[in-house]
């Protein structure tokens, strides 16, 4: 996934790493405003201006406002994360997880609403739409395997976003019984679509 120089040379080493940082805050930058004000109403000067560069610097390095979206939303889905994931224990873990704050992690809030943002728009809503198939349902796909796995991927997506919905809206973590109640909850729901289904019998009239 990293670029990787075919050639290094020592005297240059500083000046790529500075390029590197460069890069690196304007894309920062980038997915803050994106995930704030959307891309219609996202400014590659305020942009810029939130890395520290000039603008000039923001189109040399990504050539524009929409390649840099791209980019900015292309980050925000990182790694498959889905190598990590406990069959066993998904469905509490995540449950816990959903029960708690989303300003926990701020920079994984952050970039939900990105995502969220980028749903919203015309204009980047296709964008997201081919990383979604490719960065998260495809992983989830097969890491659930099985039988109707497309469909069970795609209900495993639905009920996830709303948790994620739904805790970003309540915005404080969840408590006492409720707390309780909610994550045995969720967790049955999970450890539902984890689980292989058995293939339907073919019924006649």
């Amino acid at each position: 996934m990293n670029d990787i120089d075919l050639i290094v040379r020592p005297q240059t080493a500083p000046r790529k790493r500075d390029a590197d940082a460069t890069r690196a805050a304007i894309l920062d930058a980038a997915k803050a405003q994106f995930a704030l004000l959307g891309y219609d109403c996202a400014v590659l000067r305020d942009i810029a201006g939130d890395a520290g560069v000039d603008v000039a610097l923001v189109k040399r390095y990504f050539g524009g406002k929409e390649a840099l979206f791209l980019e900015a939303l292309k980050a925000s889905f990182g790694t498959d994360g889905t190598k990590e994931w406990d069959r066993a224990n998904f469905g509490h873990d995540t449950a816990t997880m959903l029960a708690g704050s989303p300003h926990r992690n701020p920079d994984r809030t952050q970039r939900f609403q990105f995502l969220l943002r980028a749903a919203t728009s015309p204009t980047t809503a296709p964008l997201l739409s081919q990383l979604v198939q490719e960065r998260f349902l495809a992983p989830i796909r097969h890491w659930l395997g099985g039988t109707a796995a497309d469909a069970r991927a795609r209900v495993f997506a639905a009920v996830y976003i709303g948790c994620l919905v739904e805790r970003l809206v309540r915005g404080d973590a969840l408590g006492g019984a409720e707390r309780q109640a909610y994550i045995a909850r969720v967790a049955g729901i999970f450890a539902a679509l984890v689980a292989d289904p058995p293939e339907a019998k073919e019924t006649t009239a």
